[in-house]
Formats: structure tokens, C-alpha cells, sequence
């Protein structure tokens, strides 16, 4: 396996991670063997956007056995209410959902606490000057996390991001369909009118995002 430093971190990640979005649909020895195999493999590295209980639960007990092999992002912001994913700043609702976090994958830390989707620039300026960061920041001195990240589609908001002290990794989607498309804050935007589609290479801001990569 390859493995190469993980943004600021100073953490030495596999280029290829675990994605554990459909994890909750599967038995959980199946789940159980596919991160044994990975772990077998060099892979070291799982993100962990989802709020879906029953795949935290799947995760948290898949990892247990070699937890302290694995980097895990995980996010902050994405909560489930009333049987549903839903993506927000509120504390009263982030709060408990970190706290849940932690309790179903059976830690008392991840090492890369990611502020979640954050695909606006406006949001992201909101997020780093006010509770939202400051949020980060007690997690970080209390230990939960050990490190800061964002995950974004957006390269304008992913360029901002590179550009703070505070944010040591920056999570973004990489997609052939994309990169021609320009900059948006909607990701459902991005396939709005193919009409503007020029087809002559890589979006210019996406392209100024990669070269600092």
C-alpha cells in the first residue's frame, strides 16, 4: 500500500480508503470482514459523514478490533433527526450528534473531526467566526479530535479552506463530471444546463485548487 501525508496533519494515510456509506444494508460479519480485509490490505483511512445510527454502529463495531490502526474522519454537522439526515450548525443538535458519534464507534476520539459540507462562501466565513469553530476548538483541547477538516464541493470554498491555519485537511469530491463545471454553491446546480459546458479542459478555479494540492 501507498501511503502519503494526510494535508497538514502529519498523518500517513493509504491512498485508498474504506468508504462506508452502504455499510448499514449489509450483515454485520460482511461489514465485520470487508474492514479486516482492508486493514489486511494497508488501508488505514475511513470517513464517516453518516448520522444513520445503524452505520455507525456497523462501523464502530467493524473497526473495534484494530481501532488503533485506523484514521477516522469524522464529521461534525451531520445529525439524524426524526429517521433522517440532516445537515446543520445548530449545536443543540450537533452536540449530542458528535457525542452519539463516538459512542457508536466505540472511541473516545477520532482523529480528524471534519466540519461537514460546507459548500457556500458565506457559510464557510460564518462557520470560522463564530460558535460553530469554536466548537472545533474545544473538541480539539479536550482531545475528541485531534485534528480539523472540511468537506466541501465547492472549489471556492475549498480554496478558502486551504488558506486557514485552522483547517489541516480539506475533503473534496474529484469527479470527471464536475471539473468542467464552474464553481457553485448548489450542488445540484452543477448539472443544471449542459449547455454552458465549454468541453475545452479543467473549470479555472477548480484547476488553481488542485495545483495546491
Amino acid at each position: 500500500m501507498e501511503y502519503r501525508k494526510l494535508g497538514r496533519t502529519g498523518l500517513q494515510a493509504s491512498v485508498i480508503g474504506f468508504g462506508a456509506e452502504w455499510i448499514g444494508k449489509m450483515e454485520q460479519a460482511e461489514v465485520n470482514a470487508m474492514a479486516a480485509r482492508g486493514a489486511a490490505a494497508g488501508i488505514n483511512i475511513v470517513d464517516c459523514w453518516m448520522s444513520d445510527p445503524a452505520v455507525r454502529s456497523a462501523l464502530g463495531e467493524a473497526l473495534a478490533p484494530a481501532r488503533e490502526e485506523w484514521i477516522i474522519q469524522g464529521h461534525v454537522g451531520s445529525t439524524w433527526q426524526d429517521g433522517q439526515y440532516v445537515r446543520t450548525r445548530d449545536l443543540a443538535l450537533v452536540r449530542p450528534a458528535f457525542d452519539d458519534l463516538l459512542a457508536r464507534l466505540r472511541t473516545d476520539h477520532v482523529e480528524i473531526g471534519m466540519i461537514h459540507y460546507v459548500d457556500a462562501c458565506d457559510e464557510f466565513r460564518s462557520i470560522m467566526a463564530g460558535d460553530f469553530i469554536a466548537y472545533m476548538r474545544e473538541l480539539l483541547v479536550e482531545g475528541r479530535i485531534r485534528h480539523i477538516g472540511l468537506s466541501t464541493h465547492n472549489p471556492e470554498v475549498a480554496l478558502l479552506a486551504v488558506d486557514e491555519p485552522e483547517i489541516e485537511v480539506v475533503m473534496f469530491s474529484l469527479n470527471p463530471a464536475f471539473d468542467m463545471m464552474p464553481a457553485s454553491e448548489n450542488l445540484d446546480d452543477l448539472f443544471g444546463d449542459y449547455e454552458n459546458v465549454a468541453g475545452d479542459g479543467i473549470e479555472p478555479v477548480r484547476a488553481r485548487l488542485y495545483a495546491r494540492a
